[in-house]
Protein backbone atom coordinates (compact mmCIF):
# COMPACT_ATOMS: atom_id res chain seq x y z
CA UNK A 1 0.00 0.00 0.00
CA UNK A 2 2.77 2.38 0.65
CA UNK A 3 4.18 2.29 -2.78
CA UNK A 4 0.76 2.38 -4.46
CA UNK A 5 0.44 5.86 -2.47
CA UNK A 6 4.15 6.57 -3.20
CA UNK A 7 4.68 8.25 -6.50
CA UNK A 8 1.23 10.28 -6.56
CA UNK A 9 2.48 11.73 -3.45
CA UNK A 10 5.40 12.92 -4.56
CA UNK A 11 4.60 14.05 -8.01
CA UNK A 12 1.91 16.29 -5.56
CA UNK A 13 4.35 17.64 -3.23
CA UNK A 14 6.86 19.04 -6.18
CA UNK A 15 4.56 20.26 -8.34
CA UNK A 16 2.83 22.10 -5.62
CA UNK A 17 6.11 23.13 -4.93
CA UNK A 18 6.39 24.69 -8.38
CA UNK A 19 4.05 26.68 -8.43
CA UNK A 20 3.98 30.29 -6.70
CA UNK A 21 4.20 31.20 -3.14
CA UNK A 22 1.51 32.17 -0.92
CA UNK A 23 2.85 35.98 -0.71
CA UNK A 24 3.23 36.18 -4.69
CA UNK A 25 -0.48 34.37 -5.37
CA UNK A 26 -2.48 36.40 -7.19
CA UNK A 27 -5.86 34.84 -7.74
CA UNK A 28 -8.70 36.27 -6.31
CA UNK A 29 -12.27 35.32 -4.97
CA UNK A 30 -14.38 35.48 -7.89
CA UNK A 31 -17.98 35.34 -9.14
CA UNK A 32 -19.71 32.66 -10.72
CA UNK A 33 -19.18 34.81 -14.04
CA UNK A 34 -15.68 35.07 -13.17
CA UNK A 35 -15.65 38.88 -11.66
CA UNK A 36 -14.00 39.73 -8.43
CA UNK A 37 -16.00 40.15 -5.76
CA UNK A 38 -13.63 42.08 -3.48
CA UNK A 39 -10.24 44.01 -3.25
CA UNK A 40 -7.35 42.58 -3.98
CA UNK A 41 -5.44 40.68 -0.31
CA UNK A 42 -2.39 41.89 1.32
CA UNK A 43 0.50 39.56 1.32
CA UNK A 44 0.17 39.46 4.87
CA UNK A 45 -3.57 38.44 4.78
CA UNK A 46 -2.35 35.46 2.54
CA UNK A 47 -0.20 34.46 4.82
CA UNK A 48 -2.88 33.76 7.83
CA UNK A 49 -2.85 30.27 8.83
CA UNK A 50 -5.91 28.23 8.10
CA UNK A 51 -4.55 24.97 9.95
CA UNK A 52 -1.05 23.05 11.61
CA UNK A 53 0.32 20.02 11.13
CA UNK A 54 3.05 19.98 13.27
CA UNK A 55 5.68 22.24 12.10
CA UNK A 56 3.83 22.24 8.69
CA UNK A 57 1.13 25.47 8.22
CA UNK A 58 -1.53 25.74 5.60
CA UNK A 59 -1.90 29.50 4.91
CA UNK A 60 -5.18 31.09 3.11
CA UNK A 61 -2.85 31.86 0.33
CA UNK A 62 -1.93 27.82 -0.06
CA UNK A 63 -5.35 27.11 -0.25
CA UNK A 64 -6.72 30.02 -2.57
CA UNK A 65 -3.56 29.30 -4.77
CA UNK A 66 -4.34 25.06 -4.82
CA UNK A 67 -8.33 25.65 -5.03
CA UNK A 68 -7.83 28.57 -8.16
CA UNK A 69 -5.33 25.98 -9.74
CA UNK A 70 -8.15 24.13 -10.57
CA UNK A 71 -10.91 24.10 -13.60
CA UNK A 72 -13.77 26.52 -12.89
CA UNK A 73 -16.44 23.68 -12.61
CA UNK A 74 -14.12 22.21 -9.96
CA UNK A 75 -13.47 25.23 -8.13
CA UNK A 76 -17.49 25.81 -8.52
CA UNK A 77 -17.73 22.73 -5.95
CA UNK A 78 -16.01 24.72 -2.78
CA UNK A 79 -17.45 27.56 -2.20
CA UNK A 80 -19.74 26.50 0.95
CA UNK A 81 -17.98 26.60 4.13
CA UNK A 82 -18.25 23.37 4.72
CA UNK A 83 -17.31 22.17 1.34
CA UNK A 84 -14.02 25.12 2.16
CA UNK A 85 -13.71 22.64 5.03
CA UNK A 86 -13.40 19.46 2.50
CA UNK A 87 -10.67 20.96 0.57
CA UNK A 88 -8.92 21.53 3.44
CA UNK A 89 -9.13 18.19 4.82
CA UNK A 90 -7.91 16.93 1.43
CA UNK A 91 -4.77 19.43 2.04
CA UNK A 92 -3.96 18.10 5.87
CA UNK A 93 -4.41 14.58 4.32
CA UNK A 94 -1.74 15.16 2.02
CA UNK A 95 0.49 16.87 4.52
CA UNK A 96 0.12 13.86 6.86
CA UNK A 97 0.77 11.46 4.63
CA UNK A 98 3.72 13.23 3.40
CA UNK A 99 5.08 13.25 7.36
CA UNK A 100 4.26 9.71 7.43
CA UNK A 101 6.29 8.98 3.83
CA UNK A 102 9.20 11.04 4.96
CA UNK A 103 9.39 9.31 8.57
CA UNK A 104 9.63 6.12 7.13
CA UNK A 105 12.66 7.44 4.55
CA UNK A 106 10.87 7.01 1.72
CA UNK A 107 12.31 10.14 0.22
CA UNK A 108 15.69 7.98 -0.53
CA UNK A 109 13.66 5.06 -1.95
CA UNK A 110 14.61 4.72 -5.78
CA UNK A 111 11.61 4.98 -6.78
CA UNK A 112 10.90 8.22 -5.51
CA UNK A 113 14.08 9.63 -6.17
CA UNK A 114 13.36 9.16 -9.42
CA UNK A 115 10.05 10.47 -9.81
CA UNK A 116 12.16 13.46 -8.23
CA UNK A 117 14.49 13.61 -10.81
CA UNK A 118 11.78 13.47 -13.20
CA UNK A 119 9.75 16.30 -11.92
CA UNK A 120 12.54 18.65 -11.22
CA UNK A 121 14.02 17.84 -14.71
CA UNK A 122 10.65 19.29 -16.38
CA UNK A 123 10.73 21.92 -14.54
CA UNK A 124 14.13 23.02 -15.39
CA UNK A 125 12.95 22.64 -18.86
CA UNK A 126 10.55 24.79 -18.69
CA UNK A 127 12.12 27.65 -16.76
CA UNK A 128 15.25 27.98 -18.95
CA UNK A 129 13.20 28.02 -22.31
CA UNK A 130 9.32 28.82 -22.15
CA UNK A 131 10.23 32.33 -21.59
CA UNK A 132 13.70 32.47 -23.49
CA UNK A 133 12.19 30.67 -26.95
CA UNK A 134 8.62 31.22 -28.11
CA UNK A 135 6.82 30.76 -31.29
CA UNK A 136 6.52 34.63 -31.17
CA UNK A 137 10.07 35.02 -31.26
CA UNK A 138 10.44 32.85 -34.41
CA UNK A 139 11.58 36.28 -36.97
CA UNK A 140 9.16 37.05 -40.01
CA UNK A 141 12.05 36.81 -42.69
CA UNK A 142 13.16 33.23 -41.28
CA UNK A 143 8.90 32.20 -41.79
CA UNK A 144 9.66 33.93 -45.37
CA UNK A 145 12.81 31.99 -46.13
CA UNK A 146 11.75 28.79 -45.09
CA UNK A 147 8.12 29.51 -47.10
CA UNK A 148 10.28 30.33 -50.14
CA UNK A 149 12.30 27.28 -49.98
CA UNK A 150 9.53 24.92 -49.78
CA UNK A 151 7.52 26.36 -51.88
CA UNK A 152 6.41 22.84 -52.82
CA UNK A 153 4.11 22.38 -50.09
CA UNK A 154 2.17 25.46 -50.48
CA UNK A 155 1.90 25.75 -54.20
CA UNK A 156 0.83 22.76 -56.18
CA UNK A 157 -0.74 22.10 -59.80
CA UNK A 158 -3.57 20.35 -61.13
CA UNK A 159 -3.12 16.42 -61.22
CA UNK A 160 -4.58 13.52 -62.80
CA UNK A 161 -4.21 9.78 -62.20
CA UNK A 162 -4.48 7.36 -64.82
CA UNK A 163 -3.96 3.77 -65.63
CA UNK A 164 -2.88 2.69 -68.97
CA UNK A 165 -2.83 -0.12 -71.38
CA UNK A 166 0.43 0.36 -73.56
CA UNK A 167 0.39 -1.31 -77.07
CA UNK A 168 3.23 -1.16 -80.07
CA UNK A 169 0.16 -1.62 -82.62
CA UNK A 170 -1.84 0.84 -84.00
CA UNK A 171 -4.53 -1.22 -84.90
CA UNK A 172 -4.56 -3.47 -82.00
CA UNK A 173 -4.30 -0.71 -79.53
CA UNK A 174 -7.71 0.62 -81.34
CA UNK A 175 -9.65 -2.15 -80.57
CA UNK A 176 -8.53 -2.67 -77.39
CA UNK A 177 -9.57 0.95 -76.49
CA UNK A 178 -12.79 -0.07 -77.66
CA UNK A 179 -13.35 -3.27 -75.74
CA UNK A 180 -12.15 -0.86 -73.27
CA UNK A 181 -14.53 1.90 -73.07
CA UNK A 182 -17.31 -0.73 -73.00
CA UNK A 183 -18.33 -3.14 -70.41
CA UNK A 184 -15.11 -4.75 -69.80
CA UNK A 185 -13.24 -1.56 -69.26
CA UNK A 186 -15.80 0.20 -66.88
CA UNK A 187 -14.56 -0.81 -63.46
CA UNK A 188 -11.02 -0.54 -62.26
CA UNK A 189 -10.66 -4.03 -61.80
CA UNK A 190 -12.30 -4.84 -65.31
CA UNK A 191 -9.39 -2.41 -66.97
CA UNK A 192 -6.76 -4.05 -64.66
CA UNK A 193 -7.91 -7.18 -66.28
CA UNK A 194 -7.73 -5.81 -69.58
CA UNK A 195 -4.03 -4.47 -69.19
CA UNK A 196 -2.83 -7.97 -67.70
CA UNK A 197 -4.18 -8.84 -70.78
CA UNK A 198 -2.82 -6.71 -73.54
CA UNK A 199 -0.33 -4.55 -72.24
CA UNK A 200 3.35 -4.71 -73.73
CA UNK A 201 5.24 -3.19 -71.07
CA UNK A 202 6.13 -4.96 -68.38
CA UNK A 203 6.97 -2.80 -65.87
CA UNK A 204 3.29 -0.52 -65.76
CA UNK A 205 1.54 -4.44 -65.16
CA UNK A 206 3.10 -4.84 -62.04
CA UNK A 207 1.15 -1.87 -60.98
CA UNK A 208 -1.55 -2.81 -62.76
CA UNK A 209 -1.27 0.03 -65.43
CA UNK A 210 -1.25 2.75 -62.87
CA UNK A 211 0.60 5.72 -63.48
CA UNK A 212 -0.01 7.75 -60.16
CA UNK A 213 -0.49 10.87 -60.18
CA UNK A 214 1.50 13.17 -62.26
CA UNK A 215 1.01 17.19 -63.19
CA UNK A 216 0.62 18.63 -66.60
CA UNK A 217 4.74 19.46 -66.70
CA UNK A 218 5.96 16.12 -66.04
CA UNK A 219 8.80 14.97 -68.00
CA UNK A 220 8.35 11.16 -67.05
CA UNK A 221 5.35 10.28 -70.06
CA UNK A 222 5.15 11.37 -73.37
CA UNK A 223 3.49 14.65 -73.84
CA UNK A 224 0.51 12.86 -75.89
CA UNK A 225 0.24 10.76 -72.69
CA UNK A 226 0.15 13.55 -70.88
CA UNK A 227 -2.00 15.94 -72.50
CA UNK A 228 -4.42 12.95 -73.13
CA UNK A 229 -4.99 12.62 -69.77
CA UNK A 230 -5.71 15.54 -68.29
CA UNK A 231 -8.06 15.54 -71.14
CA UNK A 232 -10.21 12.64 -69.37
CA UNK A 233 -12.88 15.22 -67.44
CA UNK A 234 -14.54 12.63 -65.15
CA UNK A 235 -13.17 9.77 -62.94
CA UNK A 236 -13.46 6.35 -64.94
CA UNK A 237 -13.77 7.93 -68.37
CA UNK A 238 -11.63 6.22 -70.91
CA UNK A 239 -9.70 7.42 -73.95
CA UNK A 240 -9.48 6.58 -77.49
CA UNK A 241 -5.90 5.15 -78.96
CA UNK A 242 -3.17 8.03 -78.09
CA UNK A 243 0.37 8.09 -80.42
CA UNK A 244 2.82 8.57 -77.66
CA UNK A 245 4.98 8.99 -80.57
CA UNK A 246 7.66 6.91 -79.92
CA UNK A 247 6.38 3.82 -81.44
CA UNK A 248 3.97 3.05 -78.41
CA UNK A 249 0.31 3.66 -78.20
CA UNK A 250 -1.55 4.19 -74.98
CA UNK A 251 -5.24 3.60 -73.64
CA UNK A 252 -5.81 5.29 -70.40
CA UNK A 253 -8.53 5.34 -68.01
CA UNK A 254 -8.59 8.17 -65.55
CA UNK A 255 -8.89 7.29 -61.75
CA UNK A 256 -8.01 9.98 -60.23
CA UNK A 257 -7.77 14.17 -60.19
CA UNK A 258 -6.62 16.80 -57.63
CA UNK A 259 -7.18 20.29 -57.68
CA UNK A 260 -4.30 23.00 -57.94
CA UNK A 261 -3.39 24.37 -54.49
CA UNK A 262 -2.45 27.79 -53.67
CA UNK A 263 -1.48 28.67 -49.94
CA UNK A 264 -0.09 32.34 -49.35
CA UNK A 265 2.60 33.16 -47.10
CA UNK A 266 -0.14 34.80 -44.40
CA UNK A 267 -1.93 31.62 -44.57
CA UNK A 268 0.60 29.49 -44.08
CA UNK A 269 2.90 31.73 -41.88
CA UNK A 270 0.63 30.11 -38.63
CA UNK A 271 1.80 26.79 -39.08
CA UNK A 272 5.92 27.61 -40.30
CA UNK A 273 6.14 29.60 -37.00
CA UNK A 274 4.91 26.26 -34.65
CA UNK A 275 7.41 24.20 -37.20
CA UNK A 276 10.16 26.52 -36.28
CA UNK A 277 9.64 27.17 -32.99
CA UNK A 278 9.62 23.79 -32.07
CA UNK A 279 12.95 23.32 -33.98
CA UNK A 280 14.13 26.25 -32.55
CA UNK A 281 13.27 24.83 -28.92
CA UNK A 282 14.32 22.02 -29.78
CA UNK A 283 18.34 23.07 -30.40
CA UNK A 284 18.27 25.08 -27.96
CA UNK A 285 17.34 22.30 -25.88
CA UNK A 286 20.14 20.04 -27.69
CA UNK A 287 22.86 22.79 -26.93
CA UNK A 288 22.04 23.25 -23.14
CA UNK A 289 22.24 19.73 -22.67
CA UNK A 290 25.24 19.23 -24.63
CA UNK A 291 26.52 21.92 -22.66
CA UNK A 292 26.05 20.20 -19.34
CA UNK A 293 27.51 17.21 -20.54
CA UNK A 294 31.09 19.20 -21.63
CA UNK A 295 31.00 20.45 -18.18
CA UNK A 296 30.34 17.23 -16.52
CA UNK A 297 32.94 14.32 -15.84
CA UNK A 298 31.31 11.65 -17.94
CA UNK A 299 32.71 7.87 -18.32
CA UNK A 300 31.19 4.83 -19.83
CA UNK A 301 31.87 1.45 -19.49
CA UNK A 302 31.46 -0.41 -23.01
CA UNK A 303 32.63 -3.83 -21.86
CA UNK A 304 29.62 -3.66 -18.99
CA UNK A 305 27.24 -1.93 -21.36
CA UNK A 306 27.33 -5.21 -23.55
CA UNK A 307 26.26 -7.32 -20.65
CA UNK A 308 23.13 -5.68 -20.14
CA UNK A 309 19.85 -7.62 -20.30
CA UNK A 310 16.76 -6.60 -22.12
CA UNK A 311 13.49 -8.16 -21.37
CA UNK A 312 11.36 -7.79 -24.46
CA UNK A 313 9.08 -10.00 -23.79
CA UNK A 314 6.65 -7.27 -21.40
CA UNK A 315 6.82 -3.31 -21.35
CA UNK A 316 8.36 -2.21 -18.31
CA UNK A 317 6.00 -0.76 -15.43
CA UNK A 318 6.09 0.73 -12.10
CA UNK A 319 4.05 -1.91 -10.56
CA UNK A 320 1.22 -0.08 -11.06
CA UNK A 321 0.20 0.03 -14.58
CA UNK A 322 2.70 2.97 -15.38
CA UNK A 323 5.12 2.83 -17.98
CA UNK A 324 8.44 3.91 -16.52
CA UNK A 325 9.90 5.54 -19.70
CA UNK A 326 10.94 8.82 -18.83
CA UNK A 327 8.41 12.11 -20.05
CA UNK A 328 10.38 13.81 -23.68
CA UNK A 329 12.89 15.99 -22.61
CA UNK A 330 10.88 18.95 -21.24
CA UNK A 331 7.30 17.97 -21.57
CA UNK A 332 5.14 18.84 -18.63
CA UNK A 333 2.54 16.20 -17.57
CA UNK A 334 0.16 16.64 -15.36
CA UNK A 335 0.69 13.92 -12.15
CA UNK A 336 -1.64 12.28 -10.81
CA UNK A 337 -4.11 13.78 -7.46
CA UNK A 338 -3.13 13.17 -4.14
CA UNK A 339 -4.00 10.79 -2.58
CA UNK A 340 -7.74 10.77 -1.05
CA UNK A 341 -8.22 14.29 -2.71
CA UNK A 342 -11.49 15.80 -3.94
CA UNK A 343 -11.18 15.03 -7.97
CA UNK A 344 -9.27 17.82 -10.05
CA UNK A 345 -7.31 17.97 -6.72
CA UNK A 346 -3.28 17.57 -7.37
Amino acid sequence: MTRVLLVPLVLSFLVGGCQKKPDEATAQPTKAGGGSTAPPQSAEELKQPLAKIDNVTITLGDFQERINRQSPYIRARYTSLEQKKEFLDSLIRFEVLAKEAYKRGLDKDPEVVRTMKQVMIQKLMRDEFDAKVTAESVPEADMKTYYDANLAEYVKPAEVRVSAIILKNRAQSDRVALEARGEAGKTNKGFRDLVMKYTSDENSKLSGGDLRYFDATTKELPAPVVKGAFALINTGDVSTTIDAGNGTFYVLKQTGRRKSMTKSFEDAKPAIRNKLFRDSRMKAQKDFVDGLKASSKIEINDANLQRVRIDTSTAVDDGHGHDLTPPPMGGAQTPPAAPGAPEGIQ
